[in-house]
């Protein structure tokens, strides 16, 4: 169903609608002034690339926003309501609920089925009515959520459809206009043509045939204009489809006019158009038709994601594993994944292990090694091994679905550039006529003879020409285009918003753990005296450590388990408060412990003292331990930065951006990392809570601010910076708070999401001035402001191509950004 609440935004039900019948930006400006005019609605932004109505509806009835959008001329599209429903027995149940059904507003069909439990409801009806109707006959219903790769399916084939109708409509065109366009355009350009016409059919036969296959092409392919546009200009309300059935239509009637009451013209003004109409609804028809396949293009990035979900799950059932639609698929279901295969769904390997490619989520080429314990996304590309994993997630709660549901949110709204194109817009078409009938006046009244047919020329060679198709598409598409190879590379833009705002950000703003680091202690220096190996002493130390619960010996104790050593038994452990830990391993003694430790145990630490310098440097404070009486090692544990960091800030340098790294860190440690990493500036020793005036104080030094973090106590830093990017391996608090996700987990992902702003909003700024400038430079042309200087007038047919080339231009640009690459160090 297109038509479902989806979510409360400050206390107000937002819902979407898919609108159909629009053409054009004036169409867009319509559809929203009608649905902001219903008493209550808090706000609605209209996509004309998507055909959908995202509206906060406040107080205002959702019926009431339908009714307003059709009797504006735009009808919302239907679509089928599936409602599971419990506690049906007989026949007689079923009439009941259906009659509970079709009373409901909106509800133009409904079918209920016993057998499958199951109602599909068509229309327009709130499908929270339907429910509580079903339930006040006395019945339980619940909403059947469709599957992705069923909603998918379902938009391509219809638009599919729309394609075949639109190539079958062009055809037809095609074949009637061309042979109008030969003998009318023919006996003008072509010398002798007009002759041989003369000879074989002769000219007022000609006008005959050409008013036949004109009468064709307006009644079969050309009905689409005169369907949609007649009732919007009798609403008062034109659009594009107005402009090309008044002026085709004014064309057609003067040349038939002209071939059964000549009497009626004036004297020398008998002449015939034709061409003109039938060539222009051709050309219209082709703009449209190249229209519709690149607007499929752009969202082939939804498309593929959507592809993505295999349509099977290998689940195991009373002990015996069963091929089943991923649909059935249940929560806690133990799944096997086979080499080679996409994971069906979300879930935990339970069994087994392999490598997994998860490019299609994180935008990262190389496959990630999953073991038992490790969580797995569903659409992700198992490699050699197998395993079985435990469902966590299935149907529209995967991360596949979400990110679906995000790049959809992303692609339909509305960015502030798009604001001053409404207004102009709105008022466009309208003044395009008023633009044409003066046009009309004045050579009638001032032109050359035949003054009439200039007249009328130049008036449908001015309509025609300012179709502002280009100016509707220019936003949404770039948009479309844009958010989608976001989501291919990994980066996803939660509010549309993000993506005019990301491409102004003069500084980044970076929190240093689990963002520039891997967010956990890891082992990251082991240094030995002679005498001893790597190996005995990991696993002596680790053996001791593995006593305490201080993240520092965590981190010893997974060392060595990750390197396979088996830690030995110890005894009489003990805690020297201030100096280290002291145990017994297989007869020996091992003490761990900062430098004075040694010292008050005799030994020597300055072998160490080239290292522990490094160390410090390195904001890292350096271990030592002893074994059997002897200095056995030096150990340093640190947060490691992630080896993807460096090129990132680099990348980042590269945009010409400052780099900040906000943490909580000392300063000696901070400034040792922001050395390593060349970070510009560093705010130290920074509380959780003091993140957001760190965040203010910048964004006033340093102008607009986009800040990077991952945890719980970055949501309020995200959501003060002008931009919040969220780091996709962080917390879900984090990524609500976020503008945009990077599912990358790393860095790389900023630099990427910034470049791809300043992309796409320099990509609808070229679309933007090309659709303005073709309407300013052309439509002075078209009335003819040349004429008196240069003798040059556009030929309607000439207007009409060149307005199918500005909306296929637009079109064309917006799709280079599905080429764009990501910045490198």
């Amino acid at each position: 169903m297109n038509t479902e609440p989806t979510s409360i935004q400050n206390g107000a039900e937002s819902i979407h609608l898919q609108v159909e019948g629009m053409s054009c930006a004036s169409c867009v400006g319509r559809v929203e002034k009608a649905i902001k005019a219903v008493p209550g609605v808090q706000g609605a932004s209209v996509n004309l690339a998507t055909e959908r109505a995202d509206i906060a509806l406040g107080s205002a009835d959702r019926m009431a926003v339908v009714q307003a959008i059709e009797k504006a001329g735009y009808p919302v599209k239907t679509g089928p309501v599936e409602l599971r429903i419990e506690g049906m027995t007989c026949a007689s149940c079923v009439g009941r609920v259906e009659r509970a059904l079709q009373a409901v507003p909106g509800a133009t069909e409904v079918s209920v089925n016993l057998a499958t439990e199951r109602a599909v409801v068509q229309g327009v009806a709130d499908p929270r009515a339907l429910i509580a109707a079903v339930a006040k006959a006395g019945y339980e219903a619940e909403l059947v959520e469709a599957g992705i790769a069923d909603t998918g399916e379902s938009d391509e084939a219809r638009k599919d459809e729309e394609r075949l109708a639109l190539r079958r409509d062009l055809f037809i065109a095609v074949a009637l206009a061309l042979p109008v366009f030969i003998i009318e355009m023919g006996s003008h350009v072509i010398p002798g043509m007009h002759e041989l016409v003369m000879r074989t059919i002769g000219m007022q036969e000609s006008w005959y045939l050409q008013f036949i296959l004109t009468t064709l092409v307006l009644l079969f392919p050309g009905r689409r204009f005169y369907a949609k546009g007649f009732p919007a200009l009798a609403r008062l309300a034109p659009d594009m489809n107005s402009l090309v059935a008044v002026g085709t239509l004014a064309a057609y009637s003067y040349s038939v006019v002209a071939t059964f009451f000549p009497g009626l013209l004036p004297a020398g003004t008998v002449n015939v158009y034709y061409e003109a109409a039938a060539v222009i609804v051709a050309l219209i028809l082709l703009g449209r038709y190249l229209e519709a396949r690149a607007k499929g293009r752009t969202s082939e990035a939804i498309s593929r994601l959507v592809g993505l979900q295999p349509r099977t799950a290998r689940v195991v059932r009373d002990g015996s594993a069963v091929d089943l639609p991923v649909a059935e698929v249940v929560a806690g279901d133990l799944v096997e994944v086979r080499p080679g295969e996409r994971v069906p769904v979300d879930g935990e390997v339970v069994e087994g292990g392999s490598y997994v490619d998860e490019s299609m989520i994180t935008g990262e080429p190389v496959p990630v090694e999953k073991t038992v314990g490790s969580q797995v996304v569903g659409g992700t590309v198992n490699q050699q091994g197998a395993f079985s994993l435990r469902a966590t997630a299935v149907g529209g709660k995967t991360v596949l679905a979400q990110i679906i549901r995000l790049v959809e949110q992303a692609q339909a709204s509305k960015l502030p550039i798009q604001a001053v194109v409404d207004k102009v817009t709105m008022w466009f078409v309208p003044a395009v006529m008023a633009a044409a009938l003066l046009t009309f006046l004045a050579w009638l009244a001032f032109g050359p003879s035949p003054a009439l047919t200039f007249a009328l020329v130049n008036a449908v060679a001015v309509l025609i020409i300012a179709c502002p198709c280009a100016m509707g598409l220019a936003t949404p598409t770039s948009i479309m285009v844009g958010t989608g190879r976001g989501a291919e590379l990994g980066v996803l833009f939660r509010k549309g918003e993000a993506l005019q705002l990301l491409k102004d950000a003069s500084i980044v703003a970076v929190d240093k753990t689990g963002t520039l680091t891997e967010g956990r202690p890891a082992l990251t220096d082991l240094e030995l005296t002679e005498g001893f190996s790597r190996s005995s002493v990991l696993a002596a130390v680790a053996a001791v450590e593995s006593r305490s619960e201080h993240p520092i010996a965590q981190a010893i104790v997974a060392a060595a388990r990750e390197e396979g050593l088996e830690l030995p038994a110890i005894s009489g452990f003990s805690s020297v408060t201030g100096f280290g830990v002291h145990a017994q391993v297989a007869g020996e003694d091992v003490q761990i412990g900062a430098d004075r430790y040694m010292r008050s145990l005799g030994l020597d630490a300055d072998v160490f003292a080239d290292t522990a310098a490094r160390l410090g440097e390195e904001g890292k404070s350096p271990l030592y331990a002893a074994i059997g009486g002897r200095l056995a090692a030096i150990i340093a544990v640190a947060d490691p930065i992630k080896t993807s960091t460096p090129d990132a800030i680099a990348a980042l340098h590269g945009l010409g951006l400052k780099v900040v790294m906000i943490t909580g860190d000392n300063r000696r440690t901070a400034q040792a990392i922001a050395n390593r990493l060349g970070i510009d500036e560093v705010v130290a020793e920074v509380l959780p809570e003091g993140k957001v005036e760190a965040v203010r104080s910048l964004k006033d030094k340093h102008g607009r601010l986009a800040f990077v973090g991952d945890g719980i106590n970055d949501a309020p830093a995200l959501a003060q910076a002008d931009v919040g990017l969220a780091i996709g391996t962080g917390t879900d608090v984090a990524m609500e708070a976020a503008d945009v996700v990077l599912m990358s987990g790393n860095l790389q992902g900023v630099p990427n999401a910034i470049a791809l702003s300043r992309a796409t909003i320099g990509n609808i700024r070229q679309n933007l001035f090309w659709a303005f400038a073709y309407n300013t430079a052309l439509i002075p042309v078209a009335a003819g402001v040349l004429y008196p200087a240069y003798g040059v007038l556009l030929s309607p047919m000439f207007a009409a191509g060149a307005m199918a080339l500005s909306s296929v231009f637009v079109l064309g640009n917006a799709l280079r950004l599905r080429k764009f690459q990501p910045p490198h160090a």
